[in-house]
Formats: C-alpha cells, sequence, structure tokens
C-alpha cells in the first residue's frame, strides 16, 4: 500500500498540478502586492487631492510601497528555484528507477560452468 501510495505522488500529473498550485499563489502574492502597493496608491492619491480632500489624502497616503511588492517578485523567484530543484531530484530519482527496472529485466549472463560446458561440447564435436 505504500509503494501504491508513493508512485500515485509521484506520477507526473500529481507532481505537475502541486507545481502549478504553488506556482500559482506565488505569483498571485505579486498581483496582489502590485495592486495594493503600486497601482492602488498611485491612483488613489491624485484622485483624493483632485477632489480636495486634502486631509482623507494625508491619513491615507503612505507612499508607494516598492519594497513590499520588491519582496513579492524576489519570494516567487526563489519559491521558482526551489521547485525547479525539487522537480529536477524528482526526476533524477524516477531515472534511476526506470534503470534499476530494465537491468532487473535483462536476461542472465550465462554462468562459467554452461560457457565451460559448451566448449567442452564443441571441442568433442570436433
Amino acid at each position: 500500500m505504500l509503494k501504491d501510495f508513493k508512485e500515485f505522488l509521484l506520477r507526473g500529473n500529481v507532481v505537475d498540478l502541486a507545481v502549478g498550485v504553488i506556482i500559482a499563489s506565488a505569483f498571485g502574492a505579486i498581483v496582489t502586492s502590485l495592486v495594493n502597493d503600486i497601482i492602488t496608491p498611485l491612483i488613489l492619491n491624485p484622485a483624493l487631492k483632485a477632489a480636495n480632500v486634502e486631509r482623507i489624502a494625508e491619513l491615507s497616503w503612505n507612499g508607494v510601497g516598492y519594497g513590499s511588492f520588491l519582496s513579492a517578485v524576489i519570494n516567487f523567484l526563489v519559491v521558482g528555484t526551489v521547485l525547479f530543484f525539487v522537480i529536477k531530484g524528482i526526476e533524477k530519482a524516477q531515472n534511476l528507477r526506470k534503470k534499476e527496472e530494465v537491468v532487473e529485466e535483462a536476461p542472465a549472463a550465462p554462468t562459467e560452468l554452461e560457457v565451460l560446458q559448451e566448449i567442452k561440447a564443441l571441442l568433442e564435436k570436433k
């Protein structure tokens, strides 16, 4: 049962889905940071000043959060890099397992005794 579970987890579809979910989550953080930290402050502050709501603009304006956005981008790159190496490791393990299966299926070479018996039979025929 443990072997079946291991095969299920290492099946291509499951691994691809997991990678997709993780990458989507990290990319979602970039988009959220872009909207919350860069686009909204750039739109909101001039709109409030144009509406002559100076006090609200002063209270709500914290500036554009470039640092927060940059942090989300760096986090995405780190997550992507780690996933790349994890997937490479999984692929390498699967390739090693396939090679072991191929080696196990190879026909056994004749033993030394069988080779000597064949040589003896050939010599007796001459």
